[in-house]
């Protein structure tokens, strides 16, 4: 009976019945900011949206080419913006988190090896179901402050 029953559960789970936040999920316009020479860290940045009918959380990040990689956001601490980790990023239903400069972000720090314009860093996300994400973030140079990613595709 134990086979039937782990049998049915890999077929309910292949089709979808079990699907993980990751699955409700639509990355738009991931970046990797391009850091200066011999610069430690860099950021990443993009819209993460949640097309499901519950909240969730992104509780994680990884990627290859740094060897820590942190969720952060900036704080105002007496007149001056720090940038600081947080536990997880969430996301309402049918709603989005928008990582951007001066905001929300992905912290890429100890780079291993210096970026140059146009590399892909693939970044993994894990969710608070343990559900996981890659997106693949091209490396871009910085722009003028309030130039929108999504008007400057080539």
């Amino acid at each position: 009976m134990k086979r039937v029953s782990l049998f049915t559960a890999s077929l309910l789970f292949s089709a979808g019945v079990f699907a993980g936040a990751a699955d409700q999920v639509v990355v738009q316009d991931p970046y990797v900011r391009l850091a200066p020479p011999n610069a430690p860290a860099t950021g990443a940045f993009m819209v993460i949206k949640n097309n499901g009918d519950k909240d969730i959380k992104v509780v994680k990040a990884e990627n290859p080419a740094s060897k820590v990689t942190e969720l952060h956001t900036h704080l105002n601490e007496g007149g001056v913006m720090k940038m600081r980790p947080v536990q997880g990023v969430d996301i309402k239903a049918k709603g989005e988190a928008v990582l951007k400069p001066g905001g929300l972000h992905v912290m890429l720090i100890d780079l291993k090896a210096a970026m140059k314009e146009g590399d892909v860093v693939p970044i993994t996300f894990t969710f608070d179901d343990g559900s996981t994400k890659k997106v693949d973030a091209k490396v871009v140079r910085p722009m003028a402050a309030g130039a929108p990613m999504s008007e400057h595709k080539h």
